[in-house]
């Protein structure tokens, strides 16, 4: 039904690969948020120079690497001295530069890489530019009704592999909507409540420090990884996905 594409606003808002589709079928530009861990690696790889090429998660993605001449990034606790490229933040921060690197991951990978499909610009939004990329989306023109901009926060899966959402996506899809207020098409119903999650948040690195995915990561001996991703605005890098990889605007 057309009515799930939030029709009439400038700015929307939905979760998941799902809600990806939905809202690619009719905005301008996706916005793609992942904050623990895909998009927040993303913004670190490309604002080191690297072309970042999302794939869903799985062993192919080593066989995709080797085709289009990349890196393929591994598991948190697949990496080496001679391997150390993951989708750790941090490990990204301290790894040598590479030209491309393939980026699995379960959720905000997998729905880049379908999202790109659709041949609109995809961004790879975070806590650390989600400024960066309103202004971006708005210098762009998009926002208006004619243009409107699907906001989509990645969420986690259960083990049955339904969606779970998470705090920290809801956060960082908030920023980005935060910076989007006052777009000509104005925000949908859905994207205002998102925002309004922002609002009664007095500190968003605390939250997402004591978010269910921030505890997890942290108590599996990677709360560097979570340090990293609330580094809040600290970024003026936007990582647009366009023929297949993740470069900066």
């Amino acid at each position: 039904m057309a009515v799930f594409a939030q029709p009439g606003s400038g700015a929307r808002f939905d979760w998941g690969l799902s809600g990806a589709a939905e809202l690619g079928r009719v905005c301008a530009a996706l916005v793609v948020v992942d904050v623990l861990s895909f998009t927040t690696a993303v913004e670190v790889a490309v604002s080191r120079g690297m072309r970042v090429h999302p794939f869903p998660w799985g062993e192919q993605a080593a066989d995709y690497a080797r085709r289009v001449g990349a890196v393929a990034a591994v598991g948190r606790r697949r990496t080496t001295p001679e391997h150390p490229w993951s989708l750790s933040p941090a490990a990204l921060r301290a790894a040598p530069v590479v030209a491309d690197l393939v980026l699995p991951s379960p959720n905000g990978s997998a729905i880049s890489a379908a999202a790109s499909a659709t041949g609109v610009p995809v961004v790879a939004a975070c806590l650390r530019n989600a400024a960066a990329v309103g202004r971006w989306l708005r210098a762009q023109g998009y926002g208006s009704t004619d243009a409107p901009v699907g906001v989509v926060a990645a969420g986690e899966r259960w083990p049955d592999g339904s969606l779970r959402p998470g705090v920290e996506d809801q956060l960082g899809a908030a920023s980005v909507l935060d910076a989007l207020s006052g777009v000509p098409g104005g925000l949908s119903v859905e994207a205002a409540m998102a925002l309004a999650a922002l609002a009664s948040t007095p500190d968003v690195a605390a939250a997402v420090r004591g978010c269910v995915s921030g505890r997890e990561l942290a108590e599996g001996g990677f709360a560097e990884d979570v340090a990293v991703a609330v580094e809040l605005g600290v970024s003026d890098v936007v990582p647009v996905l366009r023929q297949g990889y993740f470069a900066a605007a």
